[in-house]
């Protein structure tokens, strides 16, 4: 992985992984939006929005990605998501071997904004910490500052009217 997106390029795709995450909501699951951008940094080859506690947007690409595109083509992809992937995440796409990862709010603001919500018991560890722990590099750019109020204000109408399920 050489490098990863200018600041624009980031906006315009965290801008559209931030509509998935409203479909997702609008369809009754948490806010998190995922695409994968393919090596050309052009071609988006994977959308998905958060399922559940346990299918979240990051892993189901990246488990989709594993069966379907070669190492080589992994390494050279771009996961972009709205929220800093969690340890379950980043440790599947540690796995898939997607060699770069764009995010646009901290795991940490996450936290913040849902505080003790039992639907989002959020992991305070940063992926960069779990990315460090293993033996392939992945490249890493965020939090991207110009959508972080956006995405937290989205989370923070999810998170403050939906009861815990």
């Amino acid at each position: 992985m050489t490098s990863l997106l200018t600041v624009d390029e980031a906006v315009h795709w965290l801008g559209e992984a931030i509509a998935v995450a409203a479909q997702a909501a609008e369809a009754g699951h948490h806010p998190f939006g995922a695409l994968l951008l393919g090596p050309d940094r052009r071609t988006v080859l994977l959308r998905q929005g958060n399922v559940d506690q346990v299918n979240h947007a990051e892993s189901l690409i990246a488990r989709e990605a594993a069966q379907r595109f070669s190492a080589g083509v992994r390494a050279q992809c771009i996961l972009v998501s709205t929220v800093e992937p969690c340890a379950m995440c980043a440790g599947t796409q540690y796995w898939a071997g997607i060699g770069g990862l764009v995010y646009g709010l901290s795991e940490r603001r996450l936290l913040e904004l849902t505080g003790d919500h039992p639907d989002n018991p959020t992991l305070d560890l940063p992926c960069r910490t779990v990315f460090a722990a293993g033996q392939r590099a992945i490249t890493v750019m965020g939090p991207v500052a110009a959508l972080e109020a956006q995405i937290a204000a989205q989370h923070r109408a999810f998170w403050h009217r939906t009861p815990a399920r």
